[in-house]
């Protein structure tokens, strides 16, 4: 094989499936068989608006699963024909942060799928970098490829919610139940959450979380959110509260949620320009509240995740509600413009 099927960004509105030569492996890298890979809200929105990050072109594609095809020169502790999958966003193992611990911080992140060509292809090729610095994660055969595909998402919601501190027996209230909503609280499950509340003004979206079996479904327009996190905690408050909704309210209104010494997470990032929020102090200050964000992931967040898609308990046969080829990127788009998919998976 010469030639490789893959998604390429041109621009905004301007997404194509080419054939495009096969990528090398040079001394240092390893090259992947990529069978699956998830589109996330990111690569969605680059195609509508555009990224500053992404120099065309490029091939898309940061959430992927492959086996390894082929290891450059001077690689070790891999074989040929393992699962893979990549904390994707690559540190640089240097400054401040990588040396504690922090890669996703990292101040020169280079993410695969904008700074390197991602895994929308048929074959990728990890850098030298990423595998110095240990952002390979390797998959028990076992895992579906569409399942492991969604290791880099799952891996976001375990950063979330170890920065949360949730603990069994805990109270999570989740606002938003986009896909990133529904993984959040599928995942503080995971982590031991003993009730879960989710919040949704989409009926749309609602209807799709019923199946999941959380606690309580919530649609703020219909119900006082506030009210019924308090009648379901004893007029405590939430433990914890994740805000996976992209909006300015629901950050705003979080504070008001959860109990004394309580934690809030802004999950979803608010557009540039738009992102300032009125916030009462107040209960910040008597309550000894948590305010933490969560950005991106390591590369133990992403073994984590691994770990619990390969333990059979986290639901990832609902969150891949949509398998498509490379060819159908535009209908994959437009499956997450109408909010019908959860996740789409696409295969070559």
């Amino acid at each position: 094989m010469t030639t490789i099927k893959a998604v390429v960004y041109h621009g905004p509105r301007d997404v194509r499936c080419e054939v495009l030569p096969i990528p090398d492996c040079n001394p240092g890298e390893i090259r992947v068989q990529v069978d699956a890979c998830a589109v996330c809200g990111s690569d969605w929105k680059a195609y509508k608006s555009g990224n500053p990050r992404m120099r065309p072109p490029i091939t898309m594609g940061h959430e992927f699963t492959g086996l390894i095809e082929m290891i450059g020169a001077g690689v070790s502790g891999f074989s040929l024909g393992e699962r893979v999958v990549m904390a994707t966003s690559v540190s640089c193992g240097e400054c401040l942060y990588c040396r504690r611990g922090w890669r996703n911080l990292c101040s020169d992140l280079r993410p695969m799928g904008f700074h390197y060509n991602g895994g929308m292809a048929e074959f990728v090729t990890i850098p030298a970098r990423a595998i110095q610095q240990g952002h390979i994660v390797k998959v028990p055969l076992k895992v579906k490829p569409i399942h492991a595909a969604l290791a880099e998402p799952v891996s976001c919601c375990v950063n979330a919610a170890e920065n949360c501190g949730i603990v069994p027996g805990d109270v999570v209230a989740v606002l938003g139940a986009g896909p990133m909503g529904i993984l959040n609280a599928c995942v503080a499950r995971e982590f031991g959450a003993a009730k879960i509340i989710l919040s949704e003004v989409n009926p749309a979206r609602l209807k799709q979380a019923a199946s999941f079996g959380f606690d309580r479904l919530v649609n703020p327009a219909d119900e006082d959110l506030a009210k019924v996190i308090m009648n379901e905690t004893g007029g405590y408050g939430a433990d914890v509260v994740i805000v996976s909704a992209p909006a300015a309210q629901p950050q705003e209104q979080a504070l008001s949620l959860v109990r004394k010494r309580g934690s809030v997470c802004l999950f979803a990032s608010l557009p540039a320009g738009n992102s300032m929020l009125n916030l009462d102090s107040r209960p910040l200050h008597y309550g000894e509240l948590r305010v933490v964000g969560t950005s991106d992931s390591t590369a133990e967040h992403v073994q984590r995740a691994v770990d619990l898609i390969a333990g059979g308990s986290l639901p990832v046969e609902k969150i891949a509600s949509h398998l498509l080829n490379f060819d159908d990127i535009q209908e994959a788009f437009a499956l997450m413009e109408s909010g019908e998919a959860l996740r789409v998976v696409l295969t070559p």
